[in-house]
């Protein structure tokens, strides 16, 4: 049995190799782009909605490894989920990065994987670069209604 942070790793890498729902949606309903000066990294979220539920989440972008991996798990545990759920999953997820608090997301556990992460604040900004992205295009949209 693997060590858990290289288990971790192993499931950052595969994240970064091989990502879920890459891609972008034509006129989507929410549409973010975020980008980390400092190294590079950018980060493309599309979605659309049926109602308040996401109905298909993609995203798109370049960057580290952190970045990309993060970018690919944000898209699987929210995809399908209620807009507030998924606000709620994202702010929890920030929330954990950024502060001591477990870093898990209910029914997704790939994100425990960034955990190692937390050790390493300089990359911190990269694992929540896809999150905050996804809350700023969300908040765009609200202020529009």
């Amino acid at each position: 049995m693997l060590p858990l942070d290289e288990l971790y790793q192993e499931v950052i890498l595969e994240h970064y190799k091989n990502p879920h729902n890459r891609g972008r949606i034509d006129n989507p309903d929410i549409h973010g782009h975020g980008v980390n000066p400092l190294c590079g990294d950018e980060v493309d979220v599309t979605l659309s909605l049926d109602g308040k539920k996401i109905k298909s989440f993609m995203v798109d972008g370049k960057g580290c490894a952190i970045s990309q991996a993060s970018m690919s798990m944000m898209s699987e545990a929210l995809a399908g989920k209620d807009l507030d759920l998924a606000k709620s999953m994202a702010e929890s997820f920030k929330n954990a990065m950024l502060g001591s608090g477990d870093l898990r997301l209910e029914g997704y556990e790939d994100v425990e994987a960034l955990e190692g992460v937390k050790k390493f604040p300089v990359r911190i900004k990269c694992a929540i670069l896809p999150w905050n992205t996804f809350l700023e295009g969300l908040s765009e949209v609200e202020r529009k209604r």
